[in-house]
């Protein structure tokens, strides 16, 4: 965090595993307990939140809001309208960042429900940020000022990855690639351990094997200086057998699963941003 950033006060509104990921990271990367409120309705939520991550907690949503220079809006999507409607006055008293990172709610209905005329950053990370190797994609509105836009980007950077995108439609795509990726590399790990048990392998050993791999193989394409396709090409011997393997995969339409999975996933996004603004 810079200079500048440990005077704003971050409100959490929901203290679940997203919302303690991020006030988790925040706290390892050095920004101040003090400065952080999270709330919820559970009085064990609370005292276990403050237990171990020494922040402090309210069940009062209004009173957390009142002194608030960002709001986090990270209740489920079904109860988000309700909440924000209950913190109307607050809001626009206090007139905070407002940073959601609940899924399918676009910024123009949120800044609606809030009563209008405020900063809002929508927020699509995903589950490996509770490990701090999230990615997650933000998208800002026009009343977002600069400053605004660089605290917002280093509360989630502590928890991984961060791209912007210039057009809220394009979260949807980031839902297809990151927001629901960890469950498509899931599927594969799964589908390379139960091969491997096919094949002979200890279930245990199976697993191990399938986890590694997945873990060495994206380290290796992170930090390499090749791109994924040229990796592939340096461990494709001709006629051998990772070719071999790799040529089955292409009978079978792997890149055509994957683009109609994103599609789909894509698609859902959209549909889901117009019922619950509907709600």
């Amino acid at each position: 965090m810079n200079d500048s950033t440990p005077a704003s006060r971050i409100v959490f509104l929901g203290a679940g595993n997203m919302a303690s990921a991020i006030f988790g990271g925040m706290l390892e990367s050095g920004y101040p307990a003090n400065a952080i409120v999270a709330t919820s309705r559970s009085e064990a939520t609370r005292q276990a939140v403050t237990q171990r991550y020494g922040i402090r907690t309210s069940g009062d949503n209004a009173a957390a809001v009142a002194e608030a220079d960002v709001v986090v809006l990270a209740v489920k999507p079904q109860m988000m309208r309700d909440l924000c409607l209950s913190l109307r006055e607050a809001v626009q008293a206090r007139r905070p960042l407002i940073v959601s990172v609940a899924a399918g709610l676009e910024a123009d209905t949120l800044d609606q429900w809030l009563g209008g005329g405020l900063a809002v950053i929508r927020c699509m990370p995903n589950t490996p940020s509770l490990v701090g190797e999230g990615a997650s994609g933000l998208y800002a509105n026009a009343r977002v000022s600069e400053t605004q836009r660089r605290l917002a980007g280093e509360l989630l950077e502590s928890v991984g990855l961060v791209e912007w995108v210039e057009e809220e439609a394009l979260i949807d795509a980031v839902t297809a690639v990151s927001g629901s990726g960890p469950a498509y590399f899931f599927l594969f790990i799964e589908a390379l351990e139960a091969a491997g048990i096919e094949r002979g392998l200890p279930p245990e050993s199976a697993r191990r094997l399938a986890l590694q791999t997945a873990f060495g193989a994206a380290k290796m394409a992170r930090e390499s200086e090749f791109e994924p396709a040229e990796l592939r090409r340096r461990v494709t011997s001709p006629n051998g057998t990772t070719e071999r393997a790799l040529a089955a995969f292409e009978a079978a339409g792997l890149t055509d699963i994957v683009d109609q999975a994103t599609r789909a996933c894509a698609d859902r996004a959209r549909a889901l941003s117009q019922e619950l603004s509907q709600a």
